[in-house]
């Protein structure tokens, strides 16, 4: 990847609220309600599919805590049934949905996205977060969040839940004999009987195995523990890098956890997320950009920073270094470890202010502000570095962002042959690439 013509890469759109950015809601064209609204979201998928991007990535929030009413909440609706919304809208393109495994039952999630592969035709995946944000439990019976170990700890048993459940029925296993009077072999369809130390689970699932075998597993998180279930299970790793040498080193570590699982490194992909500022000039992105700050301000900007890594708000000030001194110990840390690296490393090696790194931070991935050309040098650098397989567009404002993404970067990338003009698959496996589902680690 380091010379010669670059492979083409993966690339998604992830939808957050009306926009990534803390004050698209305020910036956009349409009505702040159409977030709930499901027209918004079948144009969303449309525009996706015609930019032939891999796949739609829906985060999701078990609480507003965060934005609480300054904007809408990230991932304010149920991702599974926005996905089906869609699904119903489009025939190519990946329905990616957010879903925690600290706060749902292995079971039912199984099921739910299963259903998806189906009613899809193939094109469902998983993205499996643990949830770092403390507010939730508050939501679901008031117990305090469990430290990152003990969530990990049980992301690994609900994670081999699900898999089983996804391989309950063989291929093969309906058979629809109508003659024969037999609808499927019980042969092929099997109890997982699982009983293990947080969860016990008979199964098989209520349906057949899903058109790709199983849906595609995404994973976020970035530290040891993160790193190491991404190695055994994921198909596609999503992660947020600031600083190039830092994904390098990433990736890397990220592939040979992978080999030491006994699974092909090439077959996992690590997809970094990317906030593109576009214009036809660098004038008009760099006003793009201005616009959007002016009518965020700092204030709710400033403590979400100070949460995401680790300090008290009273520490920071504007103009001044972040106070490294003053943030607490990693080993305290509670949230995201991925959002606060990328972060603070960001500002330590630019040696950026408070308010340099609130204008610079792309809520926590890495952004660029600049024309189509400029945005594409980046993903092209990034790419022949081998710090990436692919990207996560963080669309700014939904739905202008996509539109300028598909409109003016895809056939940037495309002219470069770092992405391609059209799906190859039916399924979303198939065009991402990823492992088959008989290769992840047991």
């Amino acid at each position: 990847m380091n010379a010669g013509a670059p492979s083409p890469m993966i690339l998604s759109a992830t939808i957050m609220g009306l926009g990534m950015h803390l004050a698209a809601w305020r910036a956009r064209e349409g009505e702040a309600s159409d977030y709930v609204s499901p027209a918004f979201y079948r144009e969303i998928a449309r525009t996706a599919e015609a930019g032939r991007l891999h796949c739609v990535f829906l985060a999701d929030t078990l609480t507003n805590a965060e934005e609480g009413t300054d904007r809408p909440a990230l991932g304010a609706l149920d991702p599974g049934i926005v996905l089906a919304t869609m699904a119903a809208e489009t025939e190519r393109v990946g329905l990616v949905g957010t879903a925690s495994t600290t706060f749902n039952a292995p079971f039912d999630l199984a099921r739910r996205f299963a259903t998806l592969d189906h009613l899809s035709n193939g094109r469902a995946a998983w993205n499996a977060v643990t949830t770092f944000v403390p507010a939730v439990a508050e939501n679901f019976g008031g117990q305090p969040l469990p430290d990152r170990e003990a969530r990990y700890a049980n992301a690994r048993e609900f994670l081999r839940v699900v898999l089983d459940l996804w391989e309950s029925w063989g291929e093969g296993a309906l058979l629809g004999d109508k003659a024969g009077g037999r609808f499927a072999d019980p042969e092929l369809v099997r109890a997982i009987d699982h009983v293990g130390e947080r969860y016990t689970v008979r199964g098989p699932l209520t349906m057949p195995r899903s058109p790709q075998g199983r849906p595609a597993l995404f994973q976020a998180g970035s530290s040891e523990s993160g790193r190491d279930l991404a190695a055994q299970f994921a198909d596609v790793v999503f992660t947020a890098q600031n600083v190039l040498d830092a994904a390098v080193d990433f990736r890397a570590d990220v592939r040979r956890r992978t080999a030491a699982y006994g699974r092909d490194p090439d077959r996992i992909k690590v997809v970094p997320g990317i906030l593109p500022i576009l214009g036809g000039t660098e004038e008009d992105a760099k006003a793009r950009k201005a616009q959007l700050d002016e009518l965020a301000g700092t204030g709710p900007e400033l403590g979400k920073l100070a949460r995401r890594i680790g300090a008290p708000l009273e520490a920071l000030e504007l103009d001044k270094p972040i106070p490294f001194d003053a943030l607490a110990p990693e080993e305290d840390f509670r949230g995201s470890l991925g959002f606060r690296r990328a972060a603070l490393r960001l500002a330590s090696e630019e040696r950026l202010t408070v308010r340099e790194l609130l204008v610079r931070n792309g809520g926590g991935h890495l952004q660029v502000v600049g024309t189509p050309e400029q945005v594409a040098d980046t993903i092209e650098a990034w790419h022949r570095a081998g710090a990436v397989d692919g990207f996560n567009i963080m669309v700014d404002v939904v739905p202008s962002g996509l539109h300028d993404a598909v409109d003016m970067l895809v056939p940037e990338l495309q002219d470069r042959g770092l992405f391609h003009h059209d799906y190859e698959h039916e399924t979303l496996r198939e065009n991402l690439g990823v492992v088959a589902p008989a290769e992840v680690a047991a």
